[in-house]
C-alpha cells in the first residue's frame, strides 16, 4: 500500500522538464491571447511563471521565460495593430477596432495623443509599463496613421521592458519565500495592486477636484 502511494505521488508531480515542455508554450499562448484580447492578466501570468522558474534548477529557465513572454507580447501587439489598421481602412470598420476604441476612454485617448505628439515612440515603452496604458496609446498611433513598421520598432523595446519588469516582480516574490506557491501568491498580489493603483488614485482625486 505504501509503495502504491509513493508511486502515485511520483506520477502526479510533474518533473521540471515536463513543466518546461508544457509551461512555455502555454505561457506563450496566454500572453499572445492577452495582447489580442486585453482581459487576460498577462502581467500576473509572467510574474507567476517567473516564481516557478526561479525555483527550478535549469540554468536558462528565466532567460527562456523572458524570451517567451516578450515575443508573445510583441507578436500580439503587432497583430492587434495590424487588425486595427485594417479596420481604419475599411468602410465598416472591424470588431477589433471597436474593441480597441471601447477600451480607450476619450480623456485617456486625448492624453495619449498629446504625449505621442510630444515624445514619439518613447511613449510606447511607458504605455506597456503603465496599467491600462497600452490600448489608448495604440489607438493614438492608429489615429495618427503610424505605419506598422514604425509601431513595431517602438513596440519592441516596450515589450522587452514589460517582460523584464514583471519577471523581476516574480523573482522578488520567489526569493522571499521557500515554497513556490507562496511566491506565486505574493507576485499575483503585487501585480494586482499595481494594476489597481491608477484607478484607485483617480477615484481619490475626483472628490478633491469636485
Amino acid at each position: 500500500m505504501r509503495w502504491w502511494l509513493a508511486a502515485a505521488a511520483t506520477t502526479v508531480v510533474p518533473t521540471e522538464s515536463t513543466q518546461q515542455v508544457l509551461g512555455y508554450p502555454s505561457l506563450f499562448l496566454l500572453v499572445l491571447i492577452g495582447a489580442l484580447v486585453p482581459v487576460v492578466p498577462t502581467g500576473a501570468l509572467v510574474s507567476s511563471a517567473a516564481v516557478v522558474a526561479f525555483h527550478q534548477t535549469a540554468p536558462f529557465a528565466l532567460a527562456l521565460l523572458f524570451v517567451t513572454a516578450s515575443l508573445a507580447a510583441f507578436l500580439g501587439d503587432a497583430t492587434l495593430y495590424w487588425l486595427g489598421r485594417r479596420g481604419l481602412r475599411s468602410k465598416n470598420g472591424s470588431r477589433w477596432l471597436e474593441a480597441i476604441r471601447s477600451r480607450a476612454p476619450e480623456e485617456r485617448l486625448a492624453q495619449a495623443q498629446e504625449k505621442l505628439a510630444g515624445h514619439g515612440t518613447a511613449v510606447l515603452v511607458l504605455s506597456r509599463l503603465v496599467p491600462a496604458g497600452r490600448i489608448p496609446v495604440m489607438l493614438a498611433c492608429l489615429l495618427a496613421e503610424w505605419p506598422l513598421r514604425r509601431f513595431v520598432r517602438g513596440n519592441l523595446p516596450a515589450c522587452l521592458a514589460w517582460a523584464l519588469t514583471y519577471q523581476l516582480i516574480g523573482i522578488l516574490g520567489g526569493s522571499l519565500f521557500p515554497e513556490p506557491w507562496q511566491g506565486v501568491v505574493t507576485a499575483v498580489a503585487l501585480t494586482v495592486a499595481i494594476s489597481a493603483a491608477p484607478s484607485v488614485w483617480r477615484r481619490i482625486r475626483r472628490p478633491r477636484a469636485a
